[in-house]
């Protein structure tokens, strides 16, 4: 799965997604066959005993009189922005799975390891994961119980390890490539199936024999056990893997630049940075292209982000982005997927009404009318994640009708209110979740956030104690909890939580904002300042010349009263954000000192030109 943020904020905030996971080059053919050949059977024969078996017979229109299709289970899918989740347990604690089709192998994050009370054992020596942002260790745990959309299964063995995706984790090939997978994101769920002598059969059966659209894939193994297949962009023919984990469609740099595509070209956009299972991050782009085709689809008038893949072996990854307005059947027996286009945006644009040219799209099928309160959410999500607030509020208003006591149909339609800005009735919502669940960690964490940016800080400073009462001591709330503390000004608070993720999350990408953070949190509270810059030179060695970062230590050594040190970060800071108001008034108050009272002087008017109310701020931390 894929992650994008600012990284000149304290401490990045991300959907984060792991791309494509890879065995790293380190592992040698013999053990990652062994490897791959023990435990991912092992795992297939796990889901298979556990979800039982029922049989689906396709359309007699559609199907050979031999064809049938068995199916194993159907996963209900709640998307969570562009993330694909579904319910977890394990050992009795609550979590999601993002339903990520770049993952070889099912993965915990380490956070719901900790608060599941794994016991974690190395894997074997030299198997590292690798993704985008590059590889990280990796350890194994048995779950002893696991629950999994209502199916339960026992004893059973997930890898851990890389950045913390905030959820139970990933569900990979192991589980989605058991058999034939029916991404059905749109209607929100995901099928797992079993296709027999259904090879010269049309397997999109939901079209009842009306027009589908159908591509060849490559034969999969345990090497290589993606949904790989040739996609087109301009005429140009590029290898493309199918990775529901990777919210957004995207290219790597080699690609692009086949297309005559770079960063300085007419049209292209930056588009942040992407990140992924290790500690890396990649600058990316955005750029306008004619046209996508994708087996029998063209889809005109598109953009596409690209920037550095590492060594995924791809051109690109074709992410959810395309999934959530297709409804997807991979039949992995026959090397074949069939799809149909349900509707909305498509690589994050409507395909009518926007400003710019239109986007070309075949004819949309519609999913069917969702029956109960977890159907409407499931639709709600779907329309929020393209970018369709009324209608999103108008499916969690008849979740929440049909479901009244369920706080998370109104944490969806708080986050949907707040998309549509309307902030008041967000905070409605988010109250009464709280009524009903006093320990409901997104609700708190929403509120808290709102509070903040009311600046209501003893609310928010609330909220967040009762989040960190709520989160284990691994999860990685504990992270989004100290940004709160920091904001309210409770720095000693902050400092604690931000101790409690850094100690559980030591190869996550998040790291060098977490440690850039806490040295923050510390320079503000003018304490630990020895501490505070070895956090800040261990983010900068991680992240080299952050302006972030070095912002940051510019104020650790000016409240040590290093007064060059400190103009030297900041000039480092301004050559490349000459607008940076905190650097500005630092560096005038360390020229002051150092005698440069005019220079210090325009430095100081210049930041108050930016943020008139930095010198307030500046006098209530003491700093002069």
């Amino acid at each position: 799965m894929i992650a994008a943020w600012d990284t000149f904020s304290g401490v990045a905030q991300s959907a984060r997604s792991t791309g494509i996971i890879r065995l790293a080059q380190a592992v040698r053919y013999d053990e990652r066959r062994t490897w791959g050949d023990a435990k991912g059977a092992k795992m297939g024969i796990c889901f298979r005993a556990a979800m039982g078996i029922a049989a689906v017979l396709l359309a007699p229109a559609a199907a050979e009189a031999a064809c049938k299709v068995e199916k194993f289970a159907d996963l209900p899918v709640t998307m969570d922005g562009l993330r694909p989740m579904v319910a977890a347990r394990i050992n009795g604690v609550d979590g999601a799975f993002i339903v990520d089709s770049g993952a070889f192998f099912s993965l915990l994050s380490p956070g719901m390891a900790g608060a599941a009370g794994l016991k974690l054992e190395r894997a074997p020596e030299g198997f590292r994961l690798g993704g985008i942002g590059g590889s990280t260790s990796a350890s194994i745990a048995k779950v002893k119980d696991l629950m999994v959309a209502g199916i339960p299964v026992h004893n059973i063995e997930f890898f851990v390890g890389g950045t913390d995706t905030g959820t139970a984790g990933l569900l990979g090939q192991n589980v989605l490539g058991i058999g034939d997978v029916e991404y059905d994101l749109p209607d929100g769920f995901v099928r797992l199936l079993r296709s027999h002598d259904c090879g010269g059969t049309v397997l999109a059966y939901w079209t009842n024999g009306g027009s589908y659209s159908q591509l060849r894939i490559e034969p999969r193994s345990v090497f290589q056990p993606h949904t790989i297949a040739t996609v087109s962009i301009n005429g140009t023919s590029f290898r493309a893997g199918f990775d529901t984990g990777a919210p957004t469609t995207m290219m790597s740099l080699e690609a692009a630049a086949r297309l005559g595509l770079k960063p300085d070209s007419p049209g292209v956009t930056a588009a942040g940075f992407e990140g992924g299972l290790g500690r890396g991050v990649s600058r990316m782009w955005l750029a306008p292209v004619d046209a996508i085709r994708i087996g029998d689809e063209e889809i005109r008038n598109a953009h596409i982000h690209f920037g550095n893949l590492g060594g995924l072996g791809l051109d690109m990854l074709v992410g959810a982005d395309f999934f959530i307005s297709h409804r997807v059947y991979v039949d992995n027996s026959a090397h074949r997927m069939f799809f149909t286009y349900t509707g909305g945006e498509v690589f994050g644009r409507k395909a009518r009404g926007d400003a710019r040219a239109p986007m070309a799209v075949p004819a949309a099928t519609q999913p069917a009318e969702p029956k109960d309160a977890d159907g409407f959410s499931r639709r709600g999500a779907v329309f929020a994640a393209q970018h369709d607030p009324a209608r999103a509020l108008a499916d969690y208003a008849r979740a929440i009708a049909l479901a009244s006591k369920d706080p998370r149909y109104r944490v969806q339609r708080a986050e949907a209110y707040l998309a549509d800005h309307r902030k008041a009735e967000a905070l409605a919502d988010l109250d009464q979740a709280i009524a009903l669940d006093p320990a409901n960690l997104p609700a708190l964490l929403d509120r808290a956030e709102l509070r903040i940016a009311d600046k209501q800080f003893e609310g928010a400073v609330k909220d967040a104690e009762a989040a960190a009462r709520a989160a284990a001591p691994t999860r990685d709330e504990h992270l989004q909890t100290a940004g709160i503390y920091e904001s309210a000004r409770a720095y000693g608070p902050a400092i604690e939580q931000f101790d409690l993720w850094i100690a559980a999350h030591r190869e996550d990408a998040r790291l060098p904002g977490a440690l850039n953070g806490r040295c923050w949190a510390r320079a503000l509270a003018n304490r630990e300042l020895d501490t505070a810059l070895d956090d800040c030179n261990a983010a900068l060695r991680l992240n080299p010349h952050n302006p972030a970062f070095l912002d940051s230590r510019g104020l650790v050594r000016l409240r040590m009263g290093q007064w060059d040190k400190a103009i030297g970060d900041y000039d480092e800071v301004l050559k490349v954000a000459p607008k940076t108001a905190w650097s500005l008034y630092g560096r005038g108050i360390a020229r002051r000192h150092k005698g440069l009272v005019a220079q210090g002087d325009a430095d100081i008017a210049a930041a108050v030109a930016i943020a008139p109310e930095l010198p307030e701020q500046a006098r209530k931390e003491g700093i002069s």
